[in-house]
């Protein structure tokens, strides 16, 4: 065990990515700049000792919703959208290994040629050896959002948190783009996230992490230093859990 590792308060943590934070401007499609930052922002982790697992989701390529509200059998869209994960998935990947960091993906929709599929044991056994792990294709259910995925991904796998990867700095009690005296939180409960609706992570997500002790931290992964920071145990963004 490195030296790195003992200071470090997480041991192992599962990132949750939006689909938008590999988005060129505009929020769609994949820019190659922005899978190669989060790529650099992963190693700095990776390089502390620190197991790394992610969930990336697919908005900036297909939401399953759009395609219900729009007539689409609502599974289909669903699994439109799992696969759309799978791309954004091999995408970060290709930048991970670009600069020599070994990456696995596993996803929960088999598709052998391009992805191991997900087996919990093996995935342990990569994130022991040191290597990054992306999950793809969500739970490989519909109706189960990729947040909900992470959540479940993180308590299968023992990690210490999800790390929700946002471009605010916590969680408000109102959008604090459209509301300037919006009050940002520290700290909350799983509970309080649901009761008012604070848009944390879906309630199916919430629950799940409340049901197994699992701390959520929101934070700004375009802050310079916020996730090393939050690895370290220094106090950044807003921290749910069981007790607040």
């Amino acid at each position: 065990m490195t030296e790195e590792k003992q200071t470090n308060k997480y041991n192992r943590i599962l990132l949750k990515l939006s689909g938008e934070a590999l988005a060129e401007p505009g929020g769609f499609g994949i820019s190659p700049a922005q899978a190669r930052h989060i790529a650099q922002l992963v190693k700095s982790v990776n390089e502390t000792g620190v197991d790394v697992a992610i969930v990336i989701g697919a908005g900036n390529i297909w939401r399953g919703a759009t395609g219900e509200n729009t007539g689409m059998d609502r599974a289909t869209a669903d699994y439109m959208g799992m696969l759309a994960t799978m791309i954004n998935a091999l995408a970060l990947m290709d930048a991970l290994e670009q600069i020599d960091v070994i990456t696995r993906v596993m996803s929960a929709i088999e598709m052998r040629t391009v992805a191991e599929p997900y087996i919990r044991r093996r995935a342990m056994r990569h994130l022991e050896k040191g290597r990054v792990v992306i999950f793809g294709g969500g739970t490989g259910n519909p109706y189960f959002s990729t947040d909900t995925a992470a959540a479940l991904r993180a308590t299968e796998i023992g990690a210490d948190v999800v790390i929700k990867a946002t471009k605010v700095d916590g969680i408000y009690d109102r959008d604090p783009k459209i509301h300037q005296n919006a009050i940002r939180f520290d700290r909350l409960t799983h509970l309080e996230a649901i009761s008012q609706r604070l848009n944390v992570m879906d309630s199916t997500a919430i629950s799940l992490c409340m049901d197994n002790n699992m701390p959520i931290l929101v934070l700004d992964l375009w802050q310079p230093g916020s996730l090393l920071a939050a690895i370290r145990g220094e106090a950044v963004g807003t921290l749910v859990t069981l007790e607040g």
